[in-house]
């Protein structure tokens, strides 16, 4: 059981109960227009029982909800990577939109890239946002991550080929 507190809200290990407010958060499509395909759209009371099934599942635990007020309103992991990469981990976040612009986002950020350099033993974080997604850049400035480079036309996202940017602290 992971509990951080960083601020703004707690860093915390997803629960069951988590299942009844989580649609009501991610449900956003400009939430998703920002992450991965795996992240569904509409997000159905159906998607988060079967998330929370499947990451509480996993040991050591590296999916966390970003709670504000004892309520999970967004979410923050971390893949880790294999063989020769596995010093490294890809960070990935999401928060509520009647959340942004409070400092939440950052908080979080810094916080679980400390976690993983002491209690995951890595030396590298890195993320790789759409290169559009200017309040993710911010946040992963912010969080003194520096940009190492684009990586042009390297994802496709609702119909459209996008460059994104390869942000990394070490």
């Amino acid at each position: 059981m992971v509990y951080l507190e960083c601020g703004p809200c707690t860093i915390r290990s997803w629960r069951d109960s988590d299942k009844e407010t989580l649609p009501l958060h991610a449900n956003n499509r400009k939430i998703w227009i920002n992450l991965r395909d795996q992240f569904p759209h509409p997000y159905t009371d159906a998607d988060a029982e079967r998330w929370l099934e499947h990451i509480t599942a996993i040991t050591p635990g590296t999916s966390f909800a970003i709670d504000v007020n004892g309520e999970a309103v967004g979410g923050i992991g971390l893949v880790l990577q294999q063989d020769v990469e596995r010093c490294s981990a890809e960070v990935g976040y999401w928060l509520s939109e009647q959340h942004w612009g409070r400092g939440i986002a950052t908080a979080a950020l810094e916080i679980i890239t400390e976690y993983a350099f002491k209690h995951l033993n890595l030396t590298r974080v890195y993320a790789v946002p759409f290169a559009n997604n200017d309040a993710s850049i911010r946040v992963l400035e912010k969080a003194g991550y520096t940009c190492e480079g684009r990586l042009r036309r390297s994802a496709l996202k609702n119909g459209e080929v996008l460059d994104q940017l390869m942000y990394a602290k070490i």
